[in-house]
């Protein structure tokens, strides 16, 4: 009998592991990372309608 199906799904499971672990360890360093401390996320419906003045404001009135 050949083994050589056997031989390929182990050499594919063990290259699974290792990309699995590899993966695990990245998102690990990832998520340790403290370059975003401090940073406080901006209200984009609050600042764009503080910042743009209404059709009112724009001065439709010459002179």
């Amino acid at each position: 009998m050949s083994y050589n199906m056997y031989y390929i799904l182990g050499a594919v499971l063990i290259v699974y592991l290792l990309i699995t672990m590899a993966n695990k360890k990245t998102a690990r360093k990832r998520k340790s990372r403290k370059f975003m401390e401090g940073y406080e996320r901006k209200d984009r419906r609050g600042a764009s309608a503080k910042e743009q003045p209404d059709a009112k404001d724009k001065g439709g009135q010459k002179g």
